[in-house]
């Protein structure tokens, strides 16, 4: 019969090893589970050498999808049993992206070092969230370990799904009217000189609006640099002043005060503040951690600011639909069905049914801009395009029209 080494940790978060026999490796993470420990490895004595991974791969940005097939595959292994060493090994030879297999690699060397999972993953803030950290922190403390990750995970595919629906939704305008600044600059720049050339050898009285078009053209042209210069400077004084504290909740507060979309940004911050709140509340973590996740990972300082102040009213000893009714951000049939949660002790059923609520809601608004930018795009265009065609061939219709007399 086999021997197998094993590293496990008990109840009290201690690091066990030793030495067993086993038919198998399986009967061996069965056996060792049925004594209540969290295994961190398992492997046959005198096992042969293991590869390693060259470390080549894409490189880039890990996101918000690389985070999510991340917690499901490691449900799906931990809840197979899959000691959690051996998990994040596989796991990191099949990651195609070399940063995040470094990661991986130096969380695994953290849980054989004795640390717990939620604490390697401390170590790597900028790719894991605090919401990321707590929850598995809250499942190693209560067993569930693998029903938490793929919590995570369904959590992960609501907000990613979500993000999707809003770059769609703000793709296609900006691609529309870049596409209609670029054609009418170049137009202004290359063509009308062209006919301004045509009219000047023709001695003639110009219509007010071809005048002014040409006038613009010729400064345009004169000073494009100086004009091109200005532009890239109030972008880039504009970006660095959100960036700071003042700027980001000025920023924050101007799209969800934005014509059109500013319902559509409102509708999806709700929307991920229920879910976030739901999964929090459901995976055990105190209410005063949960509000303080998600004011952190809300992505709008104005709701952040909104919960700080909800959660030092709750310290007071309040509930938490009173003071977010107060804040006036947040709908209505929101703080009423926090209300309600609150008194049958089913928060999480109903914030889940609000994030689902407006989930909805986020993809009819997606579909009513789609409908409704379309048309104003096709009349901004036009108004624009045609307008400088007019203004082009009014001199040679009125000359037209004086050769005829």
């Amino acid at each position: 019969m086999p021997v197998f080494d094993y590293q496990v940790k008990d109840s009290g978060g201690n690091n066990v090893t030793g030495q067993k026999e086993a038919p198998n490796m399986n009967a061996m993470v069965q056996e060792l589970k049925s004594q209540g420990y969290l295994i961190l490895k398992v492997q046959e004595a005198k096992a042969g050498r293991h590869r390693h991974k060259q470390d080549t791969g894409k490189q880039g940005k890990i996101k918000l999808d690389d985070v999510l097939v991340f917690s499901r595959q490691m449900a799906t292994m931990v809840d197979a049993g899959i000691p959690l060493v051996q998990s994040l090994e596989i796991l990191s030879e099949q990651t195609e992206k070399a940063v995040f297999r470094r990661i991986i690699q130096m969380i695994k060397a953290d849980v054989e070092g004795g640390k717990n999972f939620s604490e390697g993953l401390e170590a790597h803030k900028k790719v894991f969230s605090p919401l990321f950290i707590s929850m598995v922190r809250a499942g190693e403390a209560s067993g569930t370990l693998d029903e938490i990750l793929d919590r995570l995970a369904t959590y992960l595919e609501k907000i990613s799904n979500l993000q999707k629906k809003i770059k769609s939704a703000m793709i296609y305008p900006i691609v529309v009217f870049g596409i209609a600044i670029t054609i009418t600059t170049l137009m202004l720049v290359f063509i009308i000189p062209k006919f301004a050339e045509i009219f000047q050898s023709l001695n003639a009285k110009l219509p007010a609006p071809t005048q002014m078009l040409i006038d613009f053209s010729h400064v345009l042209r004169s000073q494009f640099l100086v004009i091109a210069g200005t532009l890239g400077a109030v972008i880039f004084v504009l970006r660095a002043f959100i960036k700071t504290p003042l700027g980001t909740l000025w920023w924050d507060r101007f799209k969800l005060r934005m014509p059109i979309f500013g319902t559509l940004f409102l509708k999806s911050a709700i929307s991920k503040f229920s879910r976030t709140l739901a999964t929090l509340v459901k995976s055990g973590v105190p209410i005063l951690t949960a509000l303080e996740i998600v004011g952190n990972t809300a992505g709008n300082r104005v709701i952040e600011l909104a919960l700080i102040d909800v959660k030092s009213s709750i310290r007071e000893g309040e509930g938490i639909a009173g003071p977010l009714e107060k804040k006036n951000i947040f709908p209505i049939m929101v703080v009423r069905m926090v209300a309600v949660g609150e008194e049958t002790g089913e928060m999480e059923q109903m914030l889940v049914k609000v994030a689902d609520f407006y989930d909805a809601q986020v993809d009819a608004a997606v579909d009513g801009l789609s409908s409704l930018l379309e048309p104003l795009i096709i009349a901004f265009l036009g108004i624009v395009i045609g307008g400088i065609v007019i203004a082009m061939f009014l001199p040679i219709l009125n000359l037209s029209q004086a050769i005829k007399m």
